[in-house]
């Protein structure tokens, strides 16, 4: 938004509001049972996004503020995120050899047998819930759309997102600086 005040609304059309209340109503709806199938595996949709992110990365390792970014979760949520985890045997911490204050989460052998279980289940459940309901052609019409809103929506520098999350930027320990904030 620029710098003025906008004093005006650009309403939508009655069409524009068809389809915002359908992605409204279609997202709630594939998040709560997206849900629903990571409760059957004693999962959280956070949990499931933590493990993909470390099973996606190498040696399923991530800093923390890394972590953060790319599930934009804030300090405090992700903190309370990582100890259940720990509990549950699918994540430790480790310390960063080359600083002291900082710290990766890192995917345990039953974090990565249990992300390898549910991801099929997960996999199954998108193409039967989302992909399938649609043509190729309208899925790849949604796929560029979205790409372009989350273009749009992605903070410049991942150090601008780690310190709005409430941690400092990394600059060590394999925190690149190619990360975007969506992840």
């Amino acid at each position: 938004m620029s710098a003025e005040t906008k004093t005006e609304a650009r309403w939508l059309t009655d069409d524009e509001q068809r389809s915002w209340r359908a992605f409204l109503e279609g997202s709630r709806l594939l998040m709560h049972n997206l849900e629903r199938g990571h409760q059957k595996h004693g999962l959280s949709a956070t949990d499931y996004e933590i493990l993909v992110q470390l099973s996606e990365s190498p040696e399923h390792r991530l800093r923390m503020s890394q972590l953060a970014v790319r599930t934009l979760l804030e300090k405090s949520r992700l903190s309370h995120q990582i100890t259940r985890m720990e509990k549950a045997g699918l994540i430790e911490r480790q310390p960063c050899p080359d600083d002291r204050r900082g710290q990766f989460a890192v995917l345990t052998e039953h974090g990565w047998e249990t992300i390898q279980r549910v991801a099929v289940d997960h996999v199954n459940q998108v193409r039967e819930i989302f992909v399938d309901r649609m043509t190729p052609e309208q899925f790849a019409v949604l796929g560029a759309a979205f790409e372009q809103v989350a273009e749009g929506l992605r903070k410049p520098r991942p150090e601008a997102c780690a310190e709005a999350l409430g941690y400092e930027a990394p600059e060590s320990c394999g925190a690149g600086d190619d990360e975007s904030c969506d992840g």
